[in-house]
């Protein structure tokens, strides 16, 4: 009976909401807005500062907090130009009357006389100045209207976030409006229908909203890492949104084109869920556990990030299982488009068929070749360096960033700092405290360190915790920087403060951040990479019960990251691409970047075996030997993949456009990978690796399997396409 139980979950669905069409669809939606809703309703959960505190700077920054000792928030207002004593009276009677402010310093010169420095306090910490930090700048902004002859303006920690929240959340805006139309003209051109190069399009849109309404929930047990993942969910969503509409979309497509238009929608989509829509399933299922990985680096960012993107990914598992389905169905052949180049009953590409003629002819040959061009594109890996994003990484667009760079040219010793915090028992608080004076004088005359002063140095209420600042005249990422932290670390507190009995001592500040933060990265990854592979492993085996398949999709996953990563050294810690994409090299990649690759490319790759592998498989079910069926499912679903690269491309290339490296460097990963996947691993490596094992790619399984049949068909097997 075709209403049986034992047919697949994905059929009898489909076989629903293409009985009810317009109840699905208006049930799909109306769940979407009830996510919405549902965020409204429970906000998003933003985290605090202590949710990053990672490493010895994390140590430290949690000791400083313990004895009430972090620093409070500051703004400094910077005034450029002669005659700037007025502008310094206006700014601080305004300062001082805003009650978010709770201190304005004197106006300091610099060395050179030209610019004069003003720092104001805020109330609470790093959390409460961002949401005071705009009505600080609006009365920066309001006295440089009042001096135009001056170059008034206003950075620091606060306002410099505002500024990169503000860019980022424009530029995202950008994308969207840059994205959405090239994929939908994308699709209209495989469709060649306006309602079928729309329904992907709205079922990707449908697939973020909702991601994102759920994501407010979610919040509440794994923390927003301050907006990190939102870009990653539109980017992901997109990406698997339109994949998996196009591939189902696709296969009801040849269903009707092999009856010669004699099926019924209805039923095309019923054949293509028993298809399709169990690849679309267990793809969707590689992806999340893909994801999840990340959940392993101990790491708010990748946690809020891992959390956003299942939850895209799984949201458009189920639409495009139930909507998609009901949206085909009702609007029957106002969906149907003409016809494409590829052959109307076999939905063989030509040019797919005749470029896989040499590579089964001499798969040898083709797989040393195709080893080679990854060989040689993932060894600059090797050199990959690490580093963080910093003030001095973040666009000169963003004023308050531009700002801070003049700060630091006429002040240097206002950038960067080292805070060593120690606490002792109160035996030992005085040794203490004379051993950090002893450290800061240690520093004196050093140009790894700037000095200007008595020491900063501050002690708790209860005189156990003391705190010592310790200015750098260097940039976060250079080397002079990295060397003041390590011969801090490394030399002067074992020779100070290392040697009083029972203390606690440890080095926070932005470079010590930065540097626990890479090694942070750098511990962890292996972990989650080998959970990572055992996932796909998994998914790959119950999906085509083949141990060499499973092993084969794993391999292939690594070599398209290793080749990502490769690319991401040649191109960002060199200077020659900075005038063709837009970005100053710092001579390192971001040290979130090799990670963020790795967890969203081996889904999207897993995606991809999945669906070519799928299609083989069926061919060897009909009957086909392993290398003529090889040619008919790479040729089968060479239209469909190589759409759906083209379409992630152009999502991932959309983000060259966000003027931040971090983004830059995932846009060109991800990019330079899935076309690497396409034209390298899916037309080179795996259908010359699958002619060379033969029938031994289904081990232990001997096809056809046990239990496994082929999808009823309203007609024969085609005859194959010869080699």
């Amino acid at each position: 009976m075709r209403g049986s139980s034992r047919q697949p979950v994905t059929v009898r669905t489909a076989r629903w909401c293409a009985a009810h069409p317009w109840r699905a669809v208006v049930g799909w939606v109306l769940l979407v807005v009830l996510c919405v809703g549902l965020g409204f309703l429970t906000g998003t959960d933003k985290g605090t500062f202590a949710d990053f505190r990672v490493g010895e700077a994390g140590r430290a920054e949690a000791l400083a907090a313990d004895a009430k000792l972090t620093p409070a928030p500051v703004e400094k207002l910077l005034i450029t130009g002669d005659g700037g004593e007025p502008a310094a009276a206006d700014l601080d009677r305004r300062m001082r009357d805003l009650p978010a402010v709770i201190g304005v310093a004197a106006p300091v010169r610099s060395a050179n006389g030209d610019s004069l420095l003003i720092t104001v306090t805020l109330r609470g910490d790093r959390e409460t100045a961002k949401k005071d930090v705009g009505a600080l700048l609006a009365q920066t902004a309001a006295v440089q209207k009042a001096h135009p002859g001056l170059r008034v303006e206003q950075t620091g920690s606060a306002s410099v976030s505002d500024g990169i929240n503000d860019r980022q959340s424009k530029d995202l805006q950008r994308t969207e409006m840059i994205s959405l139309p090239v994929t939908f003209l994308i699709l209209l051109v495989v469709f060649g229908a306006v309602l079928a190069a729309g329904i992907p399009v709205l079922l990707a849109l449908l697939a973020f909203a909702g991601a994102v309404g759920l994501y407010g929930p979610a919040s509440w047990l794994f923390p927003d890492a301050g907006g990190a993942a939102l870009s990653v969910i539109f980017m992901l969503g997109m990406a698997v949104g339109v994949d998996y509409s196009l591939f189902y979309l696709k296969r009801v497509r040849e269903e009707r084109e092999r009856s010669g238009g004699a099926l019924s929608h209805a039923a095309a989509v019923e054949l293509a869920a028993a298809t399709s829509g169990r690849a679309v399933v267990e793809s969707g299922l590689a992806v999340a556990l893909s994801l999840g990985g990340l959940y392993l680096m101990d790491d708010v960012i990748f946690s809020s990030i891992a959390t956003g993107a299942i939850l895209v990914t799984l949201v458009a598992v189920g639409s495009s299982l139930t909507i998609l389905p009901a949206l085909l169905a009702g609007l029957g052949p106002r969906v149907d488009g003409r016809k494409g180049r590829a052959d109307r009953r076999s939905g063989h590409s030509r040019a797919w068929t005749a470029l896989l003629r040499p590579v089964l002819r001499r798969p040898l040959a083709t797989l040393l070749v195709g080893l080679a061009a990854t060989a040689a594109l993932a060894l600059p890996a090797l050199n990959m360096k690490l580093g963080t994003e910093g003030k001095e990484t973040f666009p000169d667009s963003v004023p308050a960033v531009a700002s801070y760079d003049r700060l630091t040219a006429a002040f240097p010793g206002q950038g960067a700092a080292h805070l060593v915090v120690v606490r002792t028992d109160p035996a030992h608080a005085d040794a203490a405290g004379q051993a950090l004076r002893a450290l800061a004088d240690r520093t004196q005359g050093d140009p790894l360190f700037v000095r200007q002063g008595p020491p900063l140095l501050r002690t708790a209420a209860d005189g156990r915790t003391a705190l010592l600042e310790l200015p750098v005249p260097h940039a976060q990422n250079s080397p002079a920087g990295l060397r003041s932290l390590e011969r801090l670390r490394a030399e002067l507190i074992p020779a100070t403060v290392g040697a009083v009995p029972g203390a606690q001592v440890a080095v926070s500040g932005e470079i010590a951040g930065g540097v626990d933060y890479a090694e942070h990265q750098s511990e962890h990854l292996p972990r989650v990479i080998v959970f990572v592979s055992l996932a796909c492993l998994a998914v790959m085996y119950a999906a085509f019960r083949s141990v060499v398949l499973a092993v084969l999709g794993v391999v292939l996953n690594l070599a398209a990251v290793l080749v990502s990563w490769g690319v991401l050294t040649l191109v960002f810690q060199g200077a020659w691409a900075e005038g063709l994409l837009g970005f100053e090299s710092f001579g390192f990649v971001g040290s979130r970047t090799p990670l963020m690759v790795f967890a969203i490319l081996v889904g999207l790759s897993t995606d991809y075996q999945i669906f070519v592998v799928s299609r083989i498989r069926e061919a060897v079910l009909r009957g086909a030997p392993t290398r003529q069926a090889v040619v008919d499912g790479i040729a089968g679903s060479a239209g469909v993949v190589t759409s759906a690269a083209v379409i992630m491309v152009s999502v991932f290339v959309s983000f060259l456009f966000i003027d931040r490296i971090e983004m830059k460097q995932l846009a060109v990963g991800l990019t330079v990978a899935v076309l690497f996947d396409a034209v390298v691993l899916r037309a080179l490596i795996l259908p010359s690796a699958l002619a060379l094992l033969g029938e031994r790619t289904w081990w232990p399984v001997r096809v056809p399997a046990r239990g496994v049949r082929e999808p009823r068909r309203p007609v024969p097997y085609e005859k194959p396409v010869r080699l």
